[in-house]
């Protein structure tokens, strides 16, 4: 890690920082998973960075140690169909909200990775490229991404042919070929342009 973001003096005063990430704005199946983590300044976690710039195995050596030694951690997502009903970005700011809101102890300000914070009752602040520059963002991601491929790895022995466990849902050559073949599946998100194309191809006469 290079820095923490300067707090901004609102921030200041506060001890329990948490930060918030999410993972799977992207792919065209399954939820939204979200994390959220206070971590313990007595307790770094080495080696810890964005979870994009980890190996699969340095992100599973960061997960235990956050497990083991995060002040609190939790993840929050958002289903399939809430985001074919709000929409990706609404269902994003949603899953980070209930990772915060299921802290077993909760923050007195939130770093949020992105542009943008949800609409909650925490003073936080929205950090650009987050996940690289603060250690709590970076650590919630670590703890999404690793809960939410586990995940896709078991829903690739229910829903055999799409690679799921490889591509994680997200839209790659086999996966649209597989779609094309195959058809949908309940956790593919219907709202999604390629998902969508095959729904309708599948109505026509």
């Amino acid at each position: 890690m290079t820095r923490e973001p300067s707090f901004s003096p609102s921030s200041e005063p506060y001890t329990l920082i948490a930060g918030t990430d999410e993972v799977g704005r992207g792919p065209l199946a399954w939820d939204v998973v979200a994390a959220a983590v206070i971590l313990d300044p007595a307790k770094p976690i080495s080696g810890l960075a964005d979870s994009k710039k980890l190996s699969h195995k340095q992100r599973l050596e960061c997960f235990d140690a956050i497990v083991k030694n995060a002040h609190c951690y939790a993840v929050g997502r958002a289903s399939v169909q809430e985001i074919d009903q709000i929409n990706i970005l609404h269902a994003s700011m949603l899953a980070m909200s209930r990772a915060v809101a299921s802290l077993k102890v909760q923050p007195e300000f939130v770093y949020v990775d992105g542009n943008r914070c949800p609409r909650w009752k925490y003073p936080s602040e929205a950090v650009v490229k987050g996940d690289s520059l603060v250690t709590s963002i970076s650590a919630a991601s670590v703890i999404a991404k690793v809960t939410r491929d586990k995940e896709m790895q078991e829903l690739d022995l229910q829903y055999p042919g799409y690679g799921f466990a490889s591509n994680m849902g997200y839209p790659t050559p086999a996966h649209l070929a597989a779609l094309e073949s195959l058809g949908t599946t309940p956790i593919h998100r219907r709202t999604f342009a390629p998902v969508a194309r095959v729904l309708r191809a599948a109505q026509m006469p």
